[in-house]
């Protein structure tokens, strides 16, 4: 058996109640009642932590990765820029117009070979594996010979 209550309610919220009702086909008793049921729920409160645990977990995973990927294209730069310098003898002067032109020719392939991966979906990143495990440290000796 249903008893009757007589509630009131500002107009904002009425009409945002009676939209929700039409939308989901429902009266709106129904919505005031799920609401209601919702917010005396002693678990509700657990079923919204747990479900802001599970997105500041996924949240969490997803920083973690960017900050792999970050440092790992921060290093890949490095490394390259590096061995560029180390192998780049200088130019002479007559030679700079000519290795400009050329230098961007091989931009501009870049940029294009870049752009088709890209599309496609291919990541460098992605090549590389989660699990590396870092080198172990060498194993200390009790050598006392000089």
């Amino acid at each position: 058996m249903r008893s009757r209550m007589n509630v009131y309610f500002p107009p904002e919220m009425l009409k945002q109640i009676a939209d929700l009702a039409d939308r989901k086909d429902l009266s709106r008793s129904a919505i005031v009642e799920a609401a209601v049921a919702s917010f005396l729920s002693p678990d509700g409160a657990d079923r919204m932590e747990a479900a802001f645990t599970r997105r500041l977990d996924r949240l969490t995973r997803q920083v973690q990765r960017l900050e792999r990927d970050v440092g790992i294209s921060a290093e890949t730069l490095a490394l390259f820029i590096r061995f560029w310098l180390t192998i780049t003898p200088p130019l002479p002067q007559d030679a700079q117009s000519s290795a400009q032109i050329k230098g961007r020719e091989r931009f501009e392939g870049f940029v294009e070979t870049l752009g088709r991966r890209l599309q496609k979906g291919q990541s460098f990143l992605k090549e590389i594996p989660d699990d590396i495990a870092p080198p172990e440290p060498p194993v200390p000796t009790n050598d006392t010979r000089e």
